[in-house]
């Protein structure tokens, strides 16, 4: 990151969002000081500090990606279970985290690593530190899971080998000591696997892995301890299970019935749809090329549910859920991410509910009311954009001017 040798600088664009309102405002100049919005309005104070001219990009808060795994490489799933050391894993991510923030993602909250050490928090540790470049981190370490789920990574290894991989439980004292566990390295959130899933071959998206005498008490545990919980969630049965445990956001959900989407509403539960990921597989079903290399059971299993997950995700848009934006990038390329957004468009969201999504919203599900918002007291992670999302929801891929906690990461381009 390039800090500023000021401690104030001026922002001034022709176009601005500020991540809550209805629509665009016009000539909108932003005040920075010491990594915080100090005034918003036509015209603020300038001293002496760099005055950054946008001249008609949009200006916007930096956006929030709530699903991630930044050390996952897509091209070797395995050996990020098995094979690769951890400072090999750290290493590979520095390229990610970087290329994450020029492209506008000024916070990620990343959903487990699957390496033995929590190397996310490492991760973490360096950028609050200065130390690497890239978004602030939000992290769940491991994801928490049943023996033979989704989260037991030992069924993609020969039984030979006779190991263990994953952070595994089973029965309420188990899971409250994983969650202990997990908190005691650091963990800022806890992640696990309500139901199986799609890309693991011994489990299945529509089973649910955790009673709810389990989940109530996994959940628990970290309420007791001030740590959010988010869990693996595909099939209906799973979401409402976790709904009622208490957990704060649903990540996937994407068999989840109506009635289940109303009760998350009800009970003020995000939903993180990761909705490009599923609509690419559904789109590529007869692509051989694109399955190539792939477990078939992933493609049959999309083939089963091609219709539930069609009639959800339209479900989704046309509930009053509050849906935060998540990709589960790592999975697929990390520079595919912000496809997320034509995705949510593509099923009937709204441009303005998905920019919440990636800005407002998430912030509200991270409890940051300091992030995504263009507000005083707000920290300063500010993003332009060439185009126009609300016009063209693609825009979102042309970021062009980055600032992070008041620094200016990536300057404009200058023709």
């Amino acid at each position: 990151m390039t800090a500023n040798t000021s401690t104030e600088t001026v922002v001034v664009a022709q176009r601005c969002w500020d991540g809550l309102a209805e629509t665009p405002s016009g000539h909108t100049e932003v005040l920075v000081r010491g990594g915080r919005i100090a005034e918003v309005g036509d015209r603020v104070e300038r001293g002496a500090g760099p005055v950054v001219d946008l001249g008609d990009r949009m200006l916007l808060p930096g956006f929030i990606d709530c699903h991630i795994h930044t050390t996952v490489d897509p091209s070797a799933l395995l050996a990020a279970f098995v094979a690769d050391p951890a400072p090999v894993i750290a290493l590979r991510a520095l390229p990610v985290l970087r290329d994450l923030l020029d492209r506008g993602f000024t916070t990620v909250r990343d959903l487990a690593t699957f390496a033995a050490e929590p190397i996310t928090i490492y991760l973490r540790d360096a950028l609050a530190h200065g130390l690497v470049t890239g978004p602030r981190m939000l992290v769940a370490p491991h994801l928490i899971s049943a023996r033979g789920a989704h989260g037991d990574i030992s069924t993609l290894l020969a039984p030979e080998y006779g190991r263990e991989i994953g952070v595994l439980a089973d029965g309420p004292a188990a899971v409250t000591r994983a969650v202990r566990e997990e908190i005691r390295a650091g963990a800022n959130w806890i992640k696990f696997g309500a139901t199986g899933g799609f890309g693991t071959p011994t489990d299945d998206p529509g089973e649910t892995t955790y009673t709810q005498q389990e989940m109530d008490a996994l959940v628990a545990a970290a309420t007791d301890l001030g740590v959010p919980c988010t869990p693996h969630a595909y099939g209906d049965d799973g979401v409402a299970r976790a709904v009622h445990a208490g957990v704060r956001s649903i990540e996937h959900g994407n068999l989840a019935s109506a009635e289940t989407l109303s009760l998350m509403q009800q009970r003020g539960v995000f939903l993180v749809p990761t909705q490009f990921m599923v609509l690419d597989a559904l789109d590529h079903l007869d692509d051989e090329d694109y399955w190539q290399g792939k477990d078939p059971a992933e493609r049959e299993k999309f083939h089963r549910y091609a219709d539930q997950l069609r009639d959800s995700a339209h479900n989704v848009a046309a509930s009053d859920v509050r849906v935060a934006f998540g990709t589960d990038a790592g999975m697929f390329p990390h520079h595919q991410n912000w496809k997320e957004f034509p995705a949510m468009a593509h099923t009937g969201i709204t441009p303005l509910r998905a920019l919440r999504a990636a800005t407002s919203t998430a912030a509200d599900l991270l409890r940051r009311p300091d992030l995504g918002r263009i507000q005083p007291g707000a920290t300063a992670d500010l993003i332009a954009l060439t185009g126009n999302p609300f016009d063209d929801i693609g825009a979102t891929r042309d970021v062009d001017f980055v600032m992070h906690d008041g620094a200016v990461h990536r300057p404009v381009a200058r023709s």
